[in-house]
């Protein structure tokens, strides 16, 4: 097994993984959105990980690795599995109710925040001046992306409980970050460790699902299916593995710059499909997020504290 943090942010180990998963992500906000009024949002939420959960044990079963967890570890799991897969994307679906795509999608950014205060204080990873420089950087951009779209959004009530939910998913997703990142993470193989992560995040989400909207619900049409098995396969199963490898290279902290990507991917997208009109203040936004990832990548890897 490879020393945990010991990869540069240029490694092309890195950033292989890093670029299939905010890509990927850069897409999903498009395609939540065309599933909200649908479907409840909890039995979205619930479908969608209980594909990725097949497709993570077949996928940890042809690659050989086994496919059992003692009782220690399990309990390790369902705490990580809860905080990612039910808390933080029931608070998403459920702010894109409230707030465009585009903004959850920037709003999301912020993830590199807590990833790296979290990282300091629970796993003694200290980033490097430059990549506090380049973060801030970026978070400028992201804060300018996010005037545009408040502006855009009208304000008022609504956006603010969209905006508190998606903070609430933010805050979730970090905390099952700096859980993938830990030794105890490492002591397991990732497929194995993902499949009964969404196991047991599908499992409670289907219990949430029926106590707060009642009995299972579906549209069988193409869109929604489709939209379904994109998020479960694509968006979840590999997106999620992708990315919780880059984390475990690098650490939570640079692992999150694919935050700051995408909703410049999800803005691009909105401008091909949506008729996204760019304003200056965003267009300006993008660049500094950009930039700030350039100045960033340039870093060296994180530090890690003497054991």
């Amino acid at each position: 097994m490879s020393k945990p943090f010991g990869h540069s942010l240029l490694s092309l180990h890195v950033q292989i993984p890093f670029w299939i998963c905010t890509l990927i992500w850069g897409t999903t906000w498009f395609v939540i959105r065309g599933q909200l009024g649908v479907v409840p949002p909890s039995w979205s939420v619930t479908y969608r990980f209980a594909v990725s959960a097949l497709a993570m044990f077949a996928y940890a079963w042809f690659k050989g690795e086994r496919l059992t967890l003692n009782g220690r570890q399990q309990r390790f799991v369902l705490v990580f599995g809860v905080a990612q897969f039910v808390f933080n994307f029931n608070f998403v679906y459920r702010a894109e109710a409230h707030i465009t795509s585009g903004l959850v999608a920037i709003l999301f950014a912020l993830l590199i925040v807590p990833n790296t205060l979290l990282a300091r204080i629970f796993l003694g990873l200290r980033a490097t001046p430059r990549f506090y420089f380049g973060s801030l950087v970026a978070i400028a951009g992201i804060v300018l992306l996010f005037i545009n779209e408040y502006r855009q959004g009208g304000g008022g009530d609504t956006v603010l409980l969209g905006i508190g939910l998606t903070l609430l998913g933010v805050l979730s997703a970090s905390v099952a970050n700096i859980l993938q990142a830990t030794r105890r993470a490492h002591e397991m193989p990732m497929a194995t460790m993902l499949a009964w992560g969404m196991t047991w995040g599908t499992l409670a989400d289907a219990l949430w699902a029926w106590a707060s909207v009642g009995p299972p619900t579906i549209a069988w049409n193409l869109t929604y299916i489709g939209g379904v098995l994109y998020l479960g396969i694509a968006a979840s199963a590999v997106a999620f593995m992708a990315y919780f490898s880059v984390i475990r290279m690098i650490g939570p902290g640079p692992a999150a710059y694919s935050g700051i990507i995408t909703p410049v991917i999800a803005m691009v997208i909105s401008t091909l499909f949506e008729h996204y009109n760019w304003t200056a203040i965003a267009a300006g936004g993008g660049a500094l997020a950009m930039a700030g990832l350039v100045i960033a990548l340039s870093a060296r890897r994180p530090i890690a504290k003497s054991a």
